[in-house]
């Protein structure tokens, strides 16, 4: 817990630069980035990046089982998956916030139909893919805390886009993040649970 601490606030420092405008938004760190949608940052990575995350983790699953030890961490990233992009789309109806190409505002909430700038759903994406591998194999392998550069790319990116506010990029890590730690701790995956046997198994094992 401490180190996913530490992880948060380097996270903020990276998405909030010392030498600043004073922002706006619920912590007043939210201000509008130059935009950058070129190069690393452009949006055809972005997008890949979250197709890799499903795909990797709906093909990796399905072909090891939940018998398999990576296997069943991957069970439980599809889980995180599944809850935390609801629970990310819930939330943006229920503020309905203003991106920032929407009128450069970080103050706009409660707006309606196509405002839904909190919380970023793909950092929530990317937070919840990662946490399941780092519960499951950090304490042995430390290494694996570099999974949290993707949630951390994913957050720089959206803001370089001006897609999201500082807040909805750390609203998301953070929803990601606990959803993907509580899906790590479950000993038997949800997906495992409510899905037939004979495609939890592992494709693998059929053969």
């Amino acid at each position: 817990m401490l180190q996913r601490l530490r992880v948060a606030l380097w996270m903020a420092s990276l998405l909030v630069p010392p030498c600043t405008l004073a922002g706006g938004g619920p912590l007043g760190i939210d201000h509008e980035w130059a935009r950058d949608d070129t190069g690393i940052w452009s949006r055809h990575i972005q997008t890949g990046l979250e197709d890799g995350a499903v795909a990797l983790t709906v093909a990796g699953a399905l072909w090891l089982g939940n018998d398999e030890p990576l296997g069943h961490t991957l069970w439980q990233s599809a889980d995180a998956l599944a809850v935390s992009s609801i629970s990310a789309q819930l939330l943006k109806y229920a503020f309905s916030r203003a991106r920032p190409t929407q009128g450069n505002d970080p103050n706009r909430w409660f707006l309606g139909h196509g405002y839904q700038s909190f919380s970023s759903g793909e950092v929530t994406l990317q937070a919840a893919f990662v946490t399941p591998f780092i519960v499951d194999y950090a304490h042995d392998h430390p290494w694996v805390w570099a999974l949290e550069l993707l949630p951390i790319y994913d957050g720089i990116a959206r803001l370089k886009s001006q897609a999201h506010w500082q807040t909805d990029v750390l609203a998301g890590w953070a929803l990601g993040s606990g959803v993907g730690y509580w899906a790590g701790r479950r000993e038997t995956p949800l997906f495992v649970q409510i899905l037939p046997h004979g495609i939890t198994v592992g494709i693998v094992k059929h053969f």
